[in-house]
């Protein structure tokens, strides 16, 4: 018994993707690293007394948060699908109990509230509606007497209101590109592409027209000296600055003093002001990676669900990272969205380790997993 448990591990050791695994390990670290340096000033201000209040949390959170990868990691991608199916609706039902009784935070009503604990349903719901779209997907593509493009666009439109009721414009905003991106990726035509970013594009405008608080957001973003004083998007573009190309050293940075979200949303300056242009460079490197791999792998996968359930991973991963950035860097309007298990967040950090297992599992090598190169071309939708 104990030498067939063995060697079950064995197989999905040796049969996971280690530049992923190594990847998401770095992010951890990196993660946990920064915490070190951004989170004691945060602690302070809500726990004096207690400077490693953060940095504890998010040492257990990262701990659980690799034990739920290697768990998911381990299942077969039947296995995977089901586990994605069981978390859509859970994070669905919690979608709509926050419409109802959530949690709210600085205007946003997005947690469900358990003790000190705070549950942020739409972080899981990202994930799990990707694999779920794409498996709609495949499903209709072999002919199954399934409407998948018309299920799966539904369940967006659902998570879209909800998402808007909340308010949460930033995964509003990233899970529309994912989803596109996935219906282009899956043989959506031209026009289709076309109309539905047209139907995009007129959202963004009417929610601009009779929505203040994204009217603001933008305004601040245009007009920065609007906001009558130096903006969070100011103050981590300073740091960056400061942080020159070495930066100023462990522990020797400012802005974690002043800035709110510096162990969270702006962790990223702080990385930059401490550890200068090398580490940003360095942690943009890791999910440049992370994204190419995944994308390179649901390129040569034999299955038509797994290649559109790690595009759409790849998406999620790459395009929250970069959304961070950007706003780290003024680019973007603020979207209180974190850095892909870099930030503090229990929901996004645990939410994010079962993305990071359900991509692992679904880019395992095993027998009939991955097709030859002369037989790629072959799997590509027409």
């Amino acid at each position: 018994m104990k030498a067939a448990s063995r060697s079950g591990f064995a197989r999905v050791w040796f049969g996971l993707d280690r530049t992923l695994l190594f990847t998401l390990s770095g992010l951890i670290v990196v993660g946990l690293t920064l915490s070190m340096a951004a989170s004691p000033s945060a602690a302070e201000r809500v726990s004096p007394g207690d400077p490693f209040h953060y940095l504890v949390r998010h040492t257990m959170f990262a701990a659980l948060s690799v034990v739920l990868m290697m768990a998911v990691a381990a299942l077969s991608p039947k296995g995977a699908r089901r586990f994605a199916g069981l978390m859509l609706v859970g994070s669905l039902l919690g979608l709509i109990v926050v419409a109802f009784a959530g949690h709210e935070v600085n205007g946003a009503t997005r947690w469900l509230r358990f003790g000190s604990f705070s549950l942020q349903p739409s972080e899981f719901f990202k994930p799990a509606f990707i694999v779920i779209a794409a498996w709609l997907f495949a499903e209709e593509s072999k002919g199954a007497p399934v409407p998948g493009r018309l299920a799966a666009a539904g369940i967006y439109v659902l998570a879209v209101c909800l998402f808007i009721d909340q308010p949460d414009f930033g995964q509003t905003i990233l899970l529309t590109g994912i989803f596109a991106a996935m219906l282009w990726v899956a043989g959506l035509s031209v026009l289709h592409t076309a109309l539905l970013g047209s139907v995009a594009i007129s959202g963004g405008v009417a929610a601009y027209a009779f929505l203040g608080h994204v009217r603001d957001r933008v305004a601040r973003f245009l007009e920065p000296a609007s906001a009558g004083g130096p903006t969070q998007t100011d103050m981590a573009v300073n740091a960056i600055t400061r942080g020159g190309f070495t930066g100023v050293g462990p522990g020797e940075g400012e802005v974690k003093r002043y800035l709110p979200e510096a162990h969270t949303d702006f962790v990223f300056s702080v990385a930059a002001e401490e550890f200068g242009l090398v580490a940003s460079l360095a942690i943009i490197g890791l999910f440049a990676i992370l994204f190419a791999r995944a994308w390179s792998c649901s390129m040569r996968l034999s299955d038509h669900f797994a290649q559109l359930a790690v595009a759409g991973l790849a998406l999620m991963f790459g395009g929250q990272a970069l959304i961070n950035i950007l706003v780290n860097l003024e680019l973007a309007p603020a979207k209180g969205m974190t850095l892909p298990f870099v930030s503090y967040g229990g929901s996004s950090m645990l939410s994010l380790g079962l993305a990071a297992g359900l991509l692992l599992a679904l880019t395992k090598r095993t027998p009939g997993a991955y097709l030859p190169e002369r037989s790629r071309a072959a799997m590509v939708p027409a």
